[in-house]
């Protein structure tokens, strides 16, 4: 690639891009708008200062604005250190640390900064020059965690976002980890160029990881459930605008009719309801006088209201132009979502789908029956769910029905190591189950022939031959 300042541009971070703000293993997705006030872990500050900025970069906290951080002195940390052979000798009791809170606090109030506050941590510990080197860097590390104030900017990816939501909100996704999301991706055989059918009521995280992977060229369908699709995650990527042009929506509830041929695209035409109110007020209008004209009491009531009307006359016929624009801008939208509608149906109805991906809180077996017929043959199909038995009534009638091989079931399984220096180990706290996931392919299947024609061709056994002997 060459250097130029156009490339450059694209990794450094603009007014109105979509952000994952990191802290240790904590993110959060934020939108960088000016003079916003945004609360992480605790603290408040302004994002005016990072735009212009590359991505990456970490940013220390200072009363509320971003300043880049100073490289760190790798001399002054690794001057004379004193370090003991080991940790048997170091007690525990909270008594070697000669600094109290409010001396701590009183640090703050000077001005010192997190580094500076554990450097007089470090001075003031009875027992830090008798821990180990690995003791003494966990230590470090510790106190860092607490008292700096440092935020790093990270430019938004499925991985960093399934590690986001896995981390906050896991029930929000289905408990779903970034390595089954990854597992899916490949097992769906993601690529640029292919129709798609997503269905997933994972806060948008898998519609926009297809998204990613096809980079923006193809067609995905979301099939969702309810009103109106959820797509929270989506605008967390910060997709660029022609990326949301080869995004679909279709609702679950109609794929029935759609295979039956009896979906209706066209509108209900809302000026049918205005010509029945005309009707009615014409036939209000043609009423005998008598009943018009009623009771001498009501006539009485009515003239003293008269001059009380006439002063709402006006407001009635505002009320009735602004009942008559939303009427009008609602039949626009109704016009709209109709030919969306129409435009997808058609999509759907070649049957010609490259890959179908489901991972859903809904039981997954009647949406995977019913879209399976959408997919073309030998195209892939990813179902993910976070308990084993929907999968399993799955993978049997998938057995039974037919027209799908190389069907598997599979529990995903993650570890996660520390690697350092005479230090690596898997850690401790890790995932218990990423869920589990059923995968195969579609195959055509020969309609004409019935099911018994196997046994009505196969020849019939041979009697064996008997020969007369004399005895």
């Amino acid at each position: 690639m060459a250097d130029n300042g156009d490339d450059d541009s694209a990794y450094r971070i603009k007014e109105g891009d979509y952000v994952v703000l990191k802290r240790g293993d904590i993110f959060k997705a934020v939108q960088i708008q000016p003079k916003k006030k945004v609360i992480f872990e605790k603290q408040w500050f302004f994002l005016d200062n990072a735009v212009g900025n590359l991505y990456s970069i970490t940013f220390e906290i200072v009363s509320g604005v971003l300043k880049m951080q100073k490289p760190k002195d790798s001399a002054s940390s690794t001057d004379a250190k004193e370090v003991g052979t080991d940790n048997r000798n170091i007690v525990d009791d909270g008594k070697s640390q000669k600094l109290t809170r409010d001396d701590i606090e009183a640090l703050k109030e000077q001005g010192l900064k997190g580094q500076e506050i554990i450097q007089q941590l470090i001075e003031n510990s009875s027992t830090f020059r008798d821990k180990t080197e690995y003791a003494q860097d966990k230590y470090i590390k510790k106190k860092k965690k607490k008292y700096e104030n440092t935020v790093t900017i990270l430019k938004p990816s499925c991985r960093i976002l399934a590690m986001m939501y896995h981390g906050r909100e896991p029930g929000k996704i289905c408990h779903l980890r970034y390595d089954t999301l990854a597992q899916m991706l490949t097992l769906a055989n993601i690529h640029a160029g292919s129709k798609v059918l997503v269905f997933e009521t994972c806060a948008g995280l898998v519609l926009g990881a297809v998204m990613e992977r096809m980079g923006g060229y193809g067609s995905v369908i979301q099939m969702y459930p309810g009103g109106e699709p959820l797509r929270a995650g989506v605008e967390s990527f910060g997709f660029p605008t022609h990326f949301h042009d080869m995004l679909h929506d279709f609702p679950i509830c109609r794929v029935n009719a759609l295979l039956a041929g009896t979906l209706a695209t066209t509108a209900k035409d809302p000026s049918t309801d205005s010509k029945q109110s005309s009707l009615a007020a014409e036939e209000k209008k043609n009423q005998p006088q008598g009943e018009q004209q009623g009771c001498p009491e009501e006539q009485s009531m009515e003239t003293n209201s008269a001059a009380a009307a006439g002063v709402d006359d006006k407001e009635k016929d505002e009320q009735d132009k602004r009942r008559e624009a939303k009427a009008q801008e609602r039949k626009v939208k109704l016009e709209e979502k109709r030919k969306k509608l129409a435009s997808v149906a058609a999509l759907l109805e070649g049957r010609n789908a490259d890959g179908l991906v489901i991972a859903s809180r809904f039981h997954p077996c009647p949406v995977l029956m019913g879209l399976l017929k959408f997919l073309s043959p030998s195209r892939p199909f990813v179902v993910y769910s976070q308990y084993k038995e929907p999968l399993i009534e799955c993978y049997t009638k998938l057995k039974e029905q037919g027209g799908a091989i190389n069907i598997s079931l599979t529990d995903t399984w993650l570890r996660r190591y520390q690697v350092l220096p005479n230090r690596t180990h898997p850690v401790l706290l890790m995932s218990g189950g990423g869920g589990y996931v059923l995968s195969g392919t579609t195959a055509a299947m020969d309609r004409a022939k019935p099911a018994c024609s196997q046994q009505t061709e196969e020849p019939a056994h041979k009697r064996p031959k008997l020969t007369d002997t004399e005895g």
